[in-house]
């Protein structure tokens, strides 16, 4: 009796098992429909729509969408197409559509623009590539390629006039493994030169700072030596007037910042062979260092010109005897130094 029930058990456990194994993959080797795929080529076959489609999985059914597009093929469609193929049991998996995708490599525009900007470059002597400006006459989007293209744009062939700027040129493009195909474009190219201008508007006296400038590009022969082609040359410096942003900088447009402001309150130096003395004065100008401005002496309360060698030391060219002779070098407000 012992020997039978272990034998019931065995066989319960048997069915069970196989019960459960038929519940979790009832699908099992049967034809089923993909919600996507991923082709290849210009051709949609049956095994890239349908999972286990056997001995039919090459057969062509579409023409795949354009490279690197989608497109949505109804359930309908894909159930006609492979109705001859004798699909027995094609499990549509609720579908309404499969959405079907060309693999493709893209090409970004700015390598066709590097390659025309290179050939002009190379060809009409347009400098640096970089700084040549390319203008097609169609908005220029990536081109899609096979996975498989290998390599970049190349020019064979470009006609440049220099009087218009205007380009025609024949590209050879990577297709494929193997193929490469003909694009023919046209457009404007236009040597340029960077050239600084300040990012927000700047009110006179103001020091420009490395986020006031911003660096643009503009055609070259519109550019001439006034205009300021290098940051170091307008960050630290100041606006001689008011700046606007997108109006390019010119050298006369910025000044030293003032290290002495009018009415300062200043040391004026006055040296003579041998001596050096210091009185007070008042600033009547203000001005950078280098600059000549006019100084009140308040000992002698003359108006005397003299030139900022840093802040608020103003040295006065002693050559002048009347100068010299309006120093006391006894009263207190001023010092003498033998060296």
């Amino acid at each position: 009796m012992t020997r039978l029930c272990i034998i019931a058990f065995a066989v319960l456990v048997t069915l069970a098992t196989s019960a459960a194994a038929q519940t979790a993959k009832p699908n099992q080797g049967r034809p089923m429909l993909k919600s996507e795929a991923i082709v290849t080529g210009e051709i949609v076959r049956i095994g890239d729509l349908i999972e286990n489609a056997g001995i039919v999985s090459n057969v062509p059914v579409f023409r795949a969408p354009d490279l690197g597009s989608t497109g949505a093929v109804p359930v309908d469609a894909v159930i006609e197409a492979v109705r001859t193929h004798a699909l027995v049991g094609l499990d549509t998996a609720g579908l309404s559509e499969v959405l079907v995708t060309r693999a493709s490599r893209a090409i970004p525009a700015k390598d066709v623009e590097d390659s025309v900007a290179s050939a002009l470059s190379k060809q009409f002597g347009l400098g640096d590539p970089k700084n040549i400006a390319v203008i097609f006459e169609r908005e220029l989007r990536a081109i899609q390629v096979e996975p498989s293209a290998k390599g970049v744009p190349r020019v064979a062939r470009i006609n440049y006039d220099s009087r218009s700027g205007r380009f025609d040129v024949t590209l050879e493009v990577p297709t494929g493994a193997t193929n490469r195909g003909i694009l023919r474009l046209s457009g404007r190219a236009v040597a340029t030169v960077d050239v600084m201008t300040v990012t927000r508007a700047i009110e006179r006296g103001i020091v420009l700072k490395d986020a006031d400038v911003l660096m643009e590009r503009h055609p070259r022969a519109e550019v001439t030596r006034e205009f300021v082609t290098e940051r170091d040359r307008a960050v630290g410096f100041a606006a001689r007037a008011n700046l606007q942003p997108g109006t390019p900088l010119r050298a006369a447009d910025l000044m030293k910042p003032e290290i002495i402001q009018r009415n300062d309150a200043v040391t004026l130096i006055y040296e003579v062979p041998g001596i050096t003395l210091t009185v007070r004065g008042n600033a009547s100008d203000g001005g950078a260092e280098g600059d000549v401005i006019n100084v009140v002496n308040e000992q002698t309360k003359r108006k005397v010109q003299g030139m900022i060698v840093g802040p608020g030391r103003v040295a006065v060219n002693a050559n002048s005897p009347r100068l010299a002779a309006n120093i006391e070098p006894t009263q207190p407000a001023m010092s003498a130094n033998a060296p």
